[in-house]
């Protein structure tokens, strides 16, 4: 299982809301989790078959912005 990490501008609990439903409905995504704490808005997604791409392009689908972080 890969876990992917990505910087965000998710950064309070109403927008972690506001993915959830998305993320959580998407069988290929194992897990997920956003540290609203951490100054760049780190999600992590465990998954074992989405690329960074499609993780960063399902991010900006629901109107957030996305970046693999390094």
């Amino acid at each position: 299982m890969s876990e992917l990490k990505f910087k965000t501008n998710i950064n309070c609990g109403g927008c972690v809301k506001a993915v959830s439903g998305t993320l959580n409905c998407n069988l290929e995504i194992e897990s997920w989790n956003v540290d609203v704490t951490n100054p760049d808005k780190i999600l992590t997604v465990k998954t074992n078959t989405l690329s960074p791409e499609q993780v960063v392009e399902l991010i900006n689908n629901i109107g957030f912005v996305a970046k693999q972080a390094s």
